[in-house]
């Protein structure tokens, strides 16, 4: 025991905390195992990622985590974190019946978690929120562009409707709208603004909260060409007969008509929403707000900074 201690202190003085070489145990006929390779978070937890780690057997993988568990529980580590490769999914078996838990996953790799702690976990529950955008698109006759889905809750009812999608990871709410009508549509636009947007909850897979940002965009192309594995249809309509579809009268469909009178009033300059100002730092980072105070924002901002640096 007194060479498993001495290591133990060195662990503890090590930062870095590179845990390969830390944690020691005897097996067999004196072959010496070493811990899993993690490192330490900002949190005081341990990360271990085995997306690089050329081979692992499952009894490997379960003798090395017993044994780092043990030490990273002496060490006074509580959050744990270990992402394992879809390639070596035999491994998240061994894990889970160590107390391991699934947080998320990517096509790439699942990623579980361990709480050693005695109070209640702290970590942080993975993505509870997905982000959509529907487009409000004018061409220059005050036209709307409408579209028909050939799947979801929509088909086969007649109803039009504006172009709708999710935004991507790492993609900017205007950006997405663009994106979005241009893949439908084939139509290229400009963003104007954020003219609403709405929150629902138990939405997704009945266990997220749906952001919604209704989106006006004005078209600098106006041929349509649909995409047709989502769309049936596609055409430019008046505003007005897009709202008084029958679909908008009918009970529990309050949001489709409050979104649409939305939309009519801006299309007759009644209504004003939220303009996106970029920084200086990059076009993924914007800020929303009042039309009316966007134009001057940016450039106030930047003087009254000027001004108390000069101070």
């Amino acid at each position: 025991m007194g060479l498993t201690k001495t290591l133990l202190l060195l662990v503890f003085s090590c930062h870095r905390y590179i845990l390969l070489l830390g944690y020691c145990s005897m097996a067999g006929e004196g072959q010496q195992i070493s811990l899993l390779d993690g490192k330490e978070d900002k949190f005081g937890g341990v990360e271990v990622n085995l997306m690089e780690v050329e081979s692992m057997t499952v009894d490997d993988f379960d003798t090395k985590l017993d044994l780092s568990l043990k030490a990273w529980k002496d060490q006074g580590k509580k959050g744990i974190w270990v992402k394992l490769p879809r390639e070596r999914s035999s491994l998240v078996d061994t894990a889970i019946k160590k107390g391991f838990t699934y947080h998320h996953a990517e096509n790439e790799y699942v990623m579980l978690t361990s709480w050693l702690g005695e109070e209640p976990s702290t970590l942080p529950a993975n993505a509870s929120h997905r982000i959509g955008i529907g487009a409000f698109v004018l061409n220059k006759n005050g036209e709307m562009l409408v579209v028909q889905e050939n799947s979801g809750y929509l088909k086969d009812r007649n109803v039009w409707k504006v172009p709708t999608g999710t935004i991507k990871e790492g993609e900017s709410i205007w950006a997405g709208a663009i994106r979005e009508v241009k893949e439908e549509t084939d139509i290229d636009t400009k963003f104007v603004e954020v003219l609403a947007f709405k929150e629902s909850h138990q939405a997704v897979w009945q266990r997220k909260t749906d952001i919604f940002f209704v989106c006006e965009l004005e078209a600098s192309t106006f041929e349509i060409k649909i995409q047709e594995s989502e769309l049936s249809a596609a055409k430019w309509m008046p505003v007005e007969e897009y709202v008084n579809q029958p679909f908008h009268a009918e009970e529990g469909k309050e949001m489709f008509k409050l979104i649409a009178n939305i939309c009519l009033k801006r299309s007759k300059k009644e209504y004003m929403g939220f303009h996106n100002v970029h920084t200086t730092k990059s076009l993924k980072e914007s800020l929303y707000c009042s039309a009316d105070q966007s134009a001057n924002l940016l450039s106030e901002t930047c003087d009254e900074a000027s001004t108390s640096t000069s101070l």
